[in-house]
Order: C-alpha cells, then structure tokens, then sequence
C-alpha cells in the first residue's frame, strides 16, 4: 500500500506535540540589549540535553536534498534528549514526524518549514533526518553528547511511502 504524505505549513501550534518552532515569531519574549543595537528573540525552545550526564552540543549538518518523490526509509528518536535544527541558508526545508512511543506508519506526518524556522524535536518524537530542497542547505544543530545509545531507528524498507512536495 502505497502513503504519500502532503506536507502542511509549519505553525507552533500544529507542530506542537513534536517540538517546538524557533522563529523571531515564536519567541516567549524579545530584548532589547547591548545598549539598543541588539533585538533578542529569547527563549526559543525548551532543550533537554543533560539526562544521564549528557552534554550540550553545538554542530552544522549540511543535508544534501533526496531525489524526488522523496522516499520516507528511515525515521529516527533520541531517547535522551530533544535535537534542534536551525537553517542557515535561507531555504524552506521539509520536516517528517511521528508521535513518541512506538512507531506507527499511521502516525507519520509531514511539514513544509519557511526558511527563517528551526525546528526542535522533543525528546522520543520520531523524525526525519533534514530534508533540504532544491539545494545543499545548512543547519545549525544542538543535540547531547555522551557515552550512552541515544538514537533508534527505524528502517521502511517494506512501505512505500513519500513526501508530495
């Protein structure tokens, strides 16, 4: 059985149950610091990064865009922690999601991200790794490091499913 996945605009409202949305819109608050020459859009996202002794970690991923019809094989978690993305390149991206808990087929759910939203995926939400489009795309990651497994995956070899993008 085929499932083509019709992705919708990203909105914190409808991407709630994954994460959260960082853009100036989403901020809790803005500042205005340095003296008046700096706009601070604070408190993006609620980051869980240090169960376990894990640490915050700070990293680019350059995500190469996948042929289209972009085929959903694999989904992945991070038990662990929540893992934010952040695009530096000015570009909309995609974002594929399920619910925490176990994975379900029925519960994948795709989202169109414009190019000045990041994403952070809440710790256990399912996702796809960064689909960029068009063209390479940047992102600015922060995610935990530490000794212990903090990513399951989850292979699709035997469905058929894609994002309509």
């Amino acid at each position: 059985m085929a499932i083509v996945l019709k992705p919708v605009p990203l909105t914190p409202e409808v991407f709630a149950p994954y994460g959260d949305v960082m853009s100036e819109a989403s901020a809790r608050e803005l500042r205005n610091i340095n003296y008046g020459y700096t706009e601070r859009f604070h408190d993006l996202a609620r980051l869980d990064l240090t169960a376990s002794g894990g640490v915050p970690l700070v990293s680019l991923f350059r995500s190469t865009p996948l042929p289209r019809p972009i085929a959903v094989k694999v989904m992945e978690r991070h038990p662990l922690s929540s893992q934010a993305f952040f695009p530096l390149e000015g570009r909309p991206y995609l974002v594929v999601v399920a619910a925490r808990g176990d994975f379900k087929v029925e519960n994948l759910c795709a989202f169109v991200a414009a190019p000045r939203q990041g994403v952070n995926y809440h710790a256990g939400v399912w996702h796809h790794f960064s689909l960029a489009l068009d063209a390479p795309s940047d992102f600015l990651v922060i995610d935990r490091g530490g000794s212990e497994k903090n990513c399951d995956e989850v292979f699709l070899d035997t469905e058929n499913i894609t994002v309509d993008y």
